[in-house]
């Protein structure tokens, strides 16, 4: 490839990754004030109240996070995304044991998902979280009943969870690898693109002879994804943060 096409395919990558890479970091989600958090307005306070001693009292004995939400909007996206998303953002469950579960409700879009934390995948199977949607859920929904929903969904998935806790097992070793590998690899992508994009605009010179036409091209500092680095929920208000865990997709969706 001629060294100006290159130049100039270098260079558009590089703009695609970073237009990418803003329209990523606009992304907003709701601030994690509690084991429920309602930015929908869809669940009565009845509900709350029944369901927040429940939650806490998962987590006090178990270590298991599970915290239930609602979102005006799912912005155009796939409940997958956004939901897996939202749960790296909150860094749900524990950091060593990604004990983490997110029941994320889009009336909008009339989308439901249970998203759980790689630690629980053996537990909260798919086909489980597939049929808490199917049988308590959903129904409800459809129904009009928002508080009768969340509240046997909830009841529901803590029963799985605390059946058997003996037989809890934490993902092994090697899909958590995999999961630091699936967000490290859009900083090795860009890396290679920014190296590609300085050779073809001339690489490295002599020492002494530096030449700030043809040192190479301009640096570009991506924004990061939000819930891959940093604190996460860190400092929201109540004094209530997910633990660090993460999620790799495991749960399954809904609809009514």
């Amino acid at each position: 490839m001629p060294k100006g096409r290159a130049g100039a395919w270098a260079f558009g990558l590089v703009a695609a990754l970073l237009c990418a890479a803003l329209a990523l970091a606009a992304q907003t989600f709701p601030e994690l004030t509690g084991r429920i958090v309602d930015d929908a307005n869809v669940i009565p306070a009845a509900t709350r109240a029944n369901l927040e001693p429940k939650l806490a009292e998962l987590e006090t004995k178990s270590g298991v996070q599970l915290v239930v939400a609602t979102v005006k909007s799912l912005d155009g996206q796939a409940i997958e995304p956004y939901a897996n998303d939202l749960f790296r953002f909150w860094k749900l469950g524990e950091a060593t044991k990604n004990n983490g579960v997110l029941l994320l409700i889009a009336p909008a879009e009339h989308k439901v998902r249970i998203e759980v934390g790689y630690g629980l995948e053996g537990t909260l199977t798919d086909a489980l979280s597939k049929i808490v949607i199917a049988n308590a859920i959903a129904p409800r929904f459809k129904a009009g009943d928002f508080g009768g929903g969340v509240e046997r969904g909830v009841d529901d998935i803590i029963a799985i969870l605390t059946t058997d806790a003996a037989e809890w097992q934490p993902r092994p070793k090697v899909r958590e690898e995999q999961g630091g590998l699936d967000q490290l690899l859009p900083l090795l992508i860009f890396g290679l693109v920014i190296f590609i994009f300085w050779r073809s605009m001339g690489g490295p010179r002599r020492p002494g002879s530096f030449d700030p036409s043809t040192r190479g091209g301009p640096v570009i500092l991506l924004p990061p994804r939000r819930g891959s680095w940093g604190s996460g929920s860190g400092g929201f208000g109540g004094g209530f943060i997910g633990g660090g865990g993460s999620s790799g997709g495991g749960g399954a969706s809904g609809d009514w």
